[in-house]
């Protein structure tokens, strides 16, 4: 599989599912197995320069208990768990999207598994069916509920996000609360009984009015803020007018030196005091996106 230039996608483990349902075999990786700390608000455990804490099984003792098992990178097992369910402390803690800049790729596309199973067992501790407590068995990738019996899987909201042209110009909004010179392609939220190009073409005309005539998917990034996958598409639209939606402060069609000038400015320069645009972070696959357009354009 080719590498994509975005986060959260080299280096992932194998996720060893056979060993899911392994008590002997997870008890058995532990002390050797890296863990992945990380608080209830998201963060990780860093040393002091921001780097991953390395911490195994063996320094927490016991067994991998309510760990999550992640899977299995050279022989090494990894696990994810709660911070407060430990006395271990760190010089420092990390967000996902800073780690995502600093972190060795397989460890910040590990952090972002975590992330994401963690954020599920926080909100999903009891039974969608009948209300009663869930426990999380299958090394914590399945809830299964103490009094009916019901199975409850991982949540991932899929949301599509799309490179939207006329053919000469691409299409970019800004949402109310960011720095006035960030812009970004548009994104949405698939709805039940949808497909994704109709998602595509619901959003885009839900946020701005223009009529999409076509799409076709280019790739996807998981987004574990908290729990999204982004499927990227480039459409081609009609050249109409666009007018904001109720989700965005504004939306404009932007040509290729535009779009040129954008990408070739510090991304995190947001309020810099010029006119020019400011487009998304390398770690998204939003600004991706806006490069598979740019390279359609001519020189």
């Amino acid at each position: 599989m080719a590498i994509l230039p975005f986060a959260f996608l080299d280096g992932a483990l194998d996720r060893a599912d056979h060993l899911r349902d392994d008590a002997t075999a997870l008890d058995a990786l532990w002390p050797e197995a890296r863990v992945l700390l990380l608080e209830d608000d998201g963060r990780a455990f860093a040393d002091a320069d921001a780097l991953p804490l390395a911490v195994t099984g063996a320094d927490l003792g016991g067994g991998p208990g309510t760990a999550v098992f992640l899977g299995v990178r050279a022989g090494q097992a990894w696990f994810a768990q709660r911070a407060a369910t430990t006395a271990l402390d760190a010089p420092s803690r990390i967000d996902l999207r800073a780690a995502a800049s600093r972190w060795p790729a397989h460890e910040a596309t590990a952090f972002a598994q975590a992330r994401a199973v963690l954020h599920w067992h926080a909100r999903h501790r009891h039974c969608g069916v009948c209300g009663s407590a869930v426990d999380f068995v299958r090394g914590g990738w399945l809830g299964r509920c103490r009094a009916c019996g019901a199975d409850h899987y991982p949540r991932t909201d899929q949301a599509i996000i799309a490179a939207v042209t006329d053919g000469s110009r691409l299409l970019l909004g800004r949402q109310t609360g960011w720095p006035r010179n960030r812009w970004s392609v548009l994104a949405g939220f698939v709805e039940p009984g949808e497909s994704l190009e109709q998602t595509v073409a619901r959003e885009v005309m839900e946020e701005t009015g223009v009529r999409v005539r076509s799409a076709r998917y280019l790739a996807s990034q998981p987004w574990p803020f908290p729990g999204s996958l982004m499927l990227g598409f480039l459409a081609d639209a009609e050249p109409d007018a666009p007018v904001a939606g109720d989700e965005l402060e504004d939306v404009r069609w932007f040509d290729a030196a535009e779009v040129r000038d954008g990408l070739s400015r510090d991304w995190s320069a947001t309020d810099d005091g010029s006119n020019g645009i400011v487009l998304s972070a390398p770690i998204s696959i939003a600004r991706w996106l806006i490069t598979q357009w740019l390279a359609t354009q001519p020189a």
